[in-house]
């Protein structure tokens, strides 16, 4: 059913409603609420943390509802289990600690009318002294350097091709496209730029995981600033939605894990040597400033961002959410690892994909940026967890700033998009 029928049917029963004499309708949503006991949700390592839940209708509550809890570390196998029935406002859940820097996750489940439903809540132990479980390769820079270096000798090849209907009376949108570092390998984008003459920021958009088309992006354009939306498969950005939906369940399903026993083959390789050739771009524009470039995007896009950034002396700003590619190794030291997991079954893992991690993973990007950073993700974050997160975070020596939105998932939430658009355009412009 689309959104016009959806509106239609809601139109209807409401009317038949104020037929029958009902004025007033309540479409309540069922949720399952669960917080930790300190209103941050953070503890110090040893302390106890208790956890409260409530099953509820709208602002009701439902009562003798059977609740199912699992308490553990984050994507782990739980440490405690059990079951209560909800019979007051707040029911309690004594969680333990940790003795060690990490994250408590409670998961609160239960089945109303025969639907299931979830909620959770996580609790930070430490998490400013969260250390990484791997290691940097003695040969990690200069393995970077050598491909930075082979991308340098590919010509560049960049085509623009203005979209008159896609553009406004401020705003000119092109799709673009250059190559990368093997001939006849592209990358393809969206760029929108300010059409009023003169020299302005740039921003890079690195894209998060998925196979998909892109858009530009015009409201920020309009601002005064250029943006050159990238994608990462060597696709153009444009085509119909199915061709995309098709690509992801057969040649591009599972990308990720492509050749990721070989650092040299690594799916990534080709896809971070694109984000820096999308700056040689940038700065061949006549209307860019030539000097304030900055690097932004979530979750995989996170991941490009740090590496970007760490990668290309060029970029001056960066804002990363939620980042992937996180302290891989986690699994292999009884902890969560990060997106996309691929570590996940030790008993499976090889030593070549474990060496090939190293390469790839932003933890050791971190440790090399030099520029002045804006970060955030929550704690409810199952895809790219916390603990994966602040591993990289806790690297960082350069001038940095992170908003924790506690209770968010793999999302952004209002108040992320609001923060990090002002920081971007406050550094960017000078003001």
């Amino acid at each position: 059913m689309n959104f016009k029928s959806k509106l239609l049917s809601v139109w209807i029963f409401s009317a038949i409603l104020l037929q029958l004499g009902i004025t007033k309708v309540c479409f309540a949503q069922v949720k399952i609420v669960v917080n930790a006991d300190r209103s941050d949700w953070v503890y110090k390592v040893g302390e106890p943390v208790t956890f409260t839940v409530s099953a509820m209708n709208g602002n009701q509550l439902l009562k003798d509802v059977k609740l199912n809890y699992s308490i553990g570390p984050e994507r782990m196998v739980p440490t405690k289990k059990g079951s209560l029935v909800q019979n007051k406002d707040l029911e309690q859940i004594e969680g333990g600690s940790l003795d060690k820097p990490g994250f408590l996750r409670c998961v609160v489940t239960a089945q109303i009318d025969g639907k299931n439903y979830k909620g959770m809540a996580t609790a930070a132990f430490d998490p400013e002294k969260v250390k990484p479980t791997t290691n940097m390769p003695k040969d990690f820079v200069a393995f970077w350097n050598k491909a930075k270096a082979d991308l340098a000798k590919i010509p560049m090849d960049a085509k623009m091709e203005l979209i008159p209907e896609k553009s406004t009376a401020t705003v000119n949108v092109y799709e673009v496209s250059f190559q990368n570092y093997k001939l006849g390998s592209r990358i393809y984008g969206m760029l929108s730029a300010p059409k009023k003459e003169g020299k302005y920021p740039a921003i890079l958009r690195v894209p998060g995981a998925g196979v998909r088309r892109y858009s530009a992006d015009i409201a920020t354009a309009d601002k005064g600033f250029i943006v050159l939306q990238i994608g990462i498969h060597g696709i153009p950005v444009n085509m119909a939605d199915s061709v995309y939906n098709r690509m992801a369940n057969t040649e591009l399903k599972g990308y990720p894990f492509f050749n990721n026993n070989n650092r040299d083959e690594y799916y990534f390789k080709r896809v971070f040597m694109g984000c820096v050739r999308a700056n040689d771009f940038l700065f061949s524009l006549p209307q860019f400033d030539g000097k304030n470039l900055a690097v932004a995007g979530g979750s995989q896009g996170g991941a490009l961002t740090i590496s970007t950034a760490a990668l290309d002396s060029r970029v001056k700003y960066m804002v990363a959410y939620f980042p992937g590619l996180c302290d891989q190794t986690g699994y292999l030291s009884d902890r969560t690892g990060g997106w996309p997991h691929s570590l996940r079954d030790v008993n499976k893992v090889s030593k070549e994909q474990i060496e090939t991690s190293k390469y790839y993973d932003m933890v050791n990007f971190s440790s090399l940026l030099k520029i002045p950073g804006f970060y955030s993700w929550g704690f409810n974050d199952e895809t790219c967890p916390p603990t994966s997160c602040y591993a990289a975070y806790n690297m960082i020596t350069s001038p940095k700033e992170l908003l924790i939105v506690k209770e968010a998932e793999h999302e952004y939430k209002p108040e992320q998009r609001v923060k990090m658009n002002e920081w971007l355009v406050k550094k960017l412009s000078g003001k």
